[in-house]
């Protein structure tokens, strides 16, 4: 039976992604707009910050619409098709699950987040 259920699974997932990325594309939301001096020290902040990611999933989705809606430039790491990536996320936060937002403070101290609905309250207190 798992040897069935996988597949299926693999298969949809092919089917969709595209559909779900197309979705993504024609719906993405436009970006507050900040004065030039205030987008640059949002975009020093978020050199600190690392999305790793699938490009597929929902709830990256829903992440990557948040920083896109609030004109955030975080660095991308996919982890679905990235091996390097995926070590990087499992080595430092201890599992592979996305989205997960690694946040480096001032001090070098690295911290791991992992729930969408989390990270985008985190973005949006950070940067509203």
């Amino acid at each position: 039976m798992k040897y069935i259920i996988r597949p299926f699974f693999q298969l949809i997932r092919l089917l969709l992604g595209p559909v779900i990325l197309l979705w993504d594309l024609v719906t993405t939301p436009k970006g507050i707009e900040r004065p030039e001096i205030e987008q640059d020290e949002v975009d020093r902040k978020t050199k600190s910050l690392v999305l790793y990611q699938f490009r597929t999933c929902p709830f990256c989705i829903k992440v990557r619409r948040a920083m896109k809606r609030l004109s955030l430039n975080i660095e991308i790491r996919d982890t679905q098709r990235d091996i390097a990536n995926r070590e990087a996320l499992l080595l430092g936060g201890g599992t592979i699950k996305v989205p997960c937002l690694q946040i480096t403070d001032e001090h070098g101290n690295v911290s791991w987040m992992y729930e969408s609905d989390e990270i985008v309250r985190y973005l949006q207190e950070r940067f509203t």
